[in-house]
């Protein structure tokens, strides 16, 4: 073959190289992860079974779990270790960041209702956010997954029954042998800050817009950060910490009393329902929240 046979060859090879290399679809599926969790919250039924993990499980779901929340890449072992206890693990890129995301979630309905955990990829976590009560407390799960797309390196906890299913047994608030408990206090050990999303209806309390409480944690910086940013949309806050805010002050909450005992930050956030179902006030609450919390511990 002549030198000028051989460079056409060699240009041709290179071409097609290139092309198969444009034509590379992107392997990682994108998701919608609002949508994703939305319609995990709105198959969760009061009348569903539900039973908490025994103490085997709980410690074989943290040791599947915390690794995925906490940086960990090797989703193929936690495939193996969370899967017999009723999860799928789904990777894919968030399709509003781009970021690239690790899930792993039980089945709506299944009496092993654990939970749905949400975390960037091989990313250190730097806070935690929880939904407790999908489905009851409404649209919670949105500001959850949406404040996880404002703050990269956050862990999402949602939990995954009902809080009214198995007569209360499934109200991970106030049930601190929860898959969700166990992850939280695990997570809270490392030092992460908490926030926990809740919401009430007008009628609870008329005329305030957003509780901010450390629950039976001492209040914070972050707690006056969130409540004064809050206030400067002007929404209404109440700040438990002055004020007595209708039984919405998250006490009795067991993740509060976790980070309590571990000296570690815990914010109880209470939405009114008008805020959390119009789209442009949820937005502007969670980037109030957002700005908040970036700004520091």
């Amino acid at each position: 073959m002549s030198a000028r046979n051989l460079l056409v060859t060699a240009l041709g090879l290179v071409c097609v190289a290139v092309l198969a290399v444009i034509n590379i679809p992107d392997r990682i599926p994108k998701i919608d992860l609002v949508e994703r969790a939305s319609q995990f919250a709105a198959a969760l039924r009061s009348d569903a079974s539900y039973r908490p993990p025994t103490v085997r499980e709980g410690e074989t779901a943290l040791a599947g779990l915390i690794p995925l929340l906490t940086g960990g890449k090797d989703t193929q072992s936690e495939v193996k270790t969370l899967t017999p206890l009723g999860f799928a693990l789904t990777t894919g890129k968030d399709s509003a960041t781009g970021r690239q995301f690790v899930m792993a979630a039980t089945e709506p309905g299944d009496e092993r209702g654990w939970g749905m955990y949400i975390a960037d990829y091989g990313a250190q976590a730097r806070q935690v956010i929880e939904v407790p009560h999908p489905n009851f407390d409404l649209d919670t799960e949105q500001v959850g997954v949406q404040l996880y797309r404002a703050l990269p390196g956050s862990a999402v906890l949602i939990a995954g029954a009902h809080r009214r299913a198995a007569n209360g047994l499934a109200d991970v608030a106030h049930n601190a042998n929860s898959l969700f408990n166990l992850v939280a206090t695990a997570l809270a050990r490392k030092g992460l800050p908490q926030i926990q999303l809740h919401g009430f209806d007008s009628s609870s309390l008329p005329g305030t817009g957003v509780v901010v409480s450390g629950g039976s944690t001492p209040h914070t910086r972050l707690h006056e950060r969130i409540a004064d940013r809050v206030e400067a949309d002007g929404t209404v806050v109440c700040r438990a910490w002055q004020a007595s805010c209708g039984h919405l002050e998250g006490t009795t909450n067991v993740q509060g009393q976790a980070a309590d005992s571990m000296g570690t930050v815990f914010a109880h956030i209470e939405s009114d329902g008008s805020i959390r179902e119009d789209p442009q006030q949820r937005d502007q609450l969670v980037k109030a929240l957002a700005e908040a919390i970036s700004a520091g511990p």
